[in-house]
C-alpha cells in the first residue's frame, strides 16, 4: 500500500543490534507509552494484548484497547516483516476505531554502528476518515511524531538506565 503520510526519526542506542531487537519485540514493553495515562492520549490509555506468539512472528497479533475522553478505542495489528536484529513492521488490519489517525503501519530499522545501535522508527499513516477527519487533519501528524518519539525515548532509556 502506498501511504500518504510518512514520519520516521533515528537515535544512537547504546546497546547492540541484538539487545535492541530483543527489546522490542516485546511488544507491550516497546509500546508501553500507550500504556499509561498522558496529555497527548487526552488522559486515557490503551492495554495492549498479544497472540500466543507474543508479538514475535509473522502474522502474529496485537491488540489494543481502551477509553480515550469517554470514547471506546481498538486496533489490531499484525506483525507482517521480521527480520532479527535488523527490521520489524507491524500494521493494522480491518477497521481501527482510532480519533487521530487511521490504518498505519510501523517499523523499526537497526544497524550497527560501532558498538552501538542506530535505530530508525517509522510510522507510514492514513488520517481517518468520517466523523473524526477534523481531528486527524488538526492533530494526526502531531500524535505520530508523539508515537515514533516516545518508542525511541523509552528504548533509550531503557538501555542508558542499564548501563548506568
Amino acid at each position: 500500500m502506498d501511504w500518504p503520510r510518512h514520519y520516521e526519526e533515528s537515535a544512537v542506542i547504546s546497546a547492540t543490534p541484538k539487545e535492541v531487537f530483543n527489546y522490542i519485540d516485546n511488544h507491550t514493553r516497546f509500546s508501553s507509552h500507550m500504556n499509561k495515562g498522558s496529555l497527548m492520549m487526552g488522559g486515557g490509555k490503551m492495554e495492549t494484548r498479544v497472540d500466543e506468539e507474543k508479538g514475535q512472528k509473522v502474522g502474529s497479533h496485537i491488540k489494543m484497547s481502551g477509553k480515550i475522553i469517554g470514547i471506546d478505542l481498538f486496533l489490531d495489528e499484525v506483525v507482517t516483516k521480521r527480520e532479527p536484529p535488523n527490521l520489524k513492521v507491524w500494521e493494522t488490519v480491518g477497521i481501527p476505531k482510532l480519533l487521530v489517525i487511521g490504518n498505519y503501519q510501523m517499523g523499526v530499522e537497526i544497524n550497527s554502528q560501532n558498538k552501538d545501535s542506530n535505530l530508525k522508527v517509522f510510522i507510514d499513516y492514513e488520517l481517518p476518515k468520517g466523523k473524526n477527519s477534523l481531528l486527524g487533519y488538526l492533530f494526526g501528524d502531531m500524535y505520530a511524531k508523539w508515537c515514533v518519539r516516545q518508542m525511541l525515548s523509552g528504548t533509550r532509556e531503557e538501555f542508558n538506565t542499564k548501563k548506568n
